[in-house]
């Protein structure tokens, strides 16, 4: 578990998807081992 000083709460499994969100700043939404990874892509907004 990471609390940021914002109040956001982050649950990682392993250090794997630890590693990936911080230190190398990737987005969990884009990746398919993810639970949070979107099928269909993702919408951005502009």
């Amino acid at each position: 578990m990471l609390v940021k000083n914002d109040g956001s709460v982050f649950w990682f499994c392993s250090s794997k998807c630890k590693k990936n969100m911080l230190v190398l700043k990737r987005d969990p939404r884009r990746l398919k081992w993810t639970n949070k990874y979107v099928k269909g892509g993702i919408k951005v907004k502009k």
